[in-house]
């Protein structure tokens, strides 16, 4: 896949710059993992995200020991335990390896929202960034070279979507 995105961008860029001989298209290109890894904010982001992920991680451990510590318990009593016992700790076991299965899937998923949740406003912050600049200094297209995205399609680009779909028969 991420090949054929470079191969993409690539016939788009030669494409773009044999008609940049014709028209007048200014092109620039950014880094965005360079900008992001300097963003003030984007250490108190990180700070943020290591201590929820440890809250997290000290629910699970501590689901963890109380599975192994009544698995053990059940282990060292199973000869002496009745029928009906054994049963109620076998489902007792079971359910709480479900509920830890459970976390631990919820909070992976719980993690990225989070991390979304702090990482939007910055991505927004930048994107903002590169439309402004893009606008003042009257850019055509702004690539990321960390992505290969187009990141700023400027007011002289055309738009030959139409085009292609009815040279497609669309």
């Amino acid at each position: 896949m991420k090949i054929l995105t470079k191969v993409l961008l690539l016939v788009a860029f030669v494409s773009i710059s044999s008609m940049a001989t014709a028209q007048n298209l200014k092109i620039g290109y950014i880094d965005s993992n360079e900008i992001m890894g300097v963003m003030p904010e984007r250490d108190t982001i990180e700070n943020k995200l290591v201590l929820f992920e440890q809250q997290l991680e000290t629910e699970l451990r501590t689901m963890a020991t109380e599975y192994q510590k009544k698995l053990s318990d059940y282990q060292n009593n199973l000869s002496t335990m009745s029928n009906l016992i054994r049963q109620s700790k076998e489902k007792e076991l079971t359910d709480l390896q479900t509920r830890i299965q459970d976390f631990q899937q919820n909070a992976d998923m719980e993690y990225g929202e989070k991390r979304n949740e702090l990482l939007t406003p910055l991505i927004d912050k930048v994107k903002k960034a590169i439309e402004d600049v893009g606008a003042e200094n009257n850019y055509t297209y702004i690539l990321d070279s960390a992505t290969g995205v187009l990141l700023h399609i400027g007011t002289n680009a055309e738009n030959v979507t139409a085009k292609v779909k009815a040279k497609l028969g669309m």
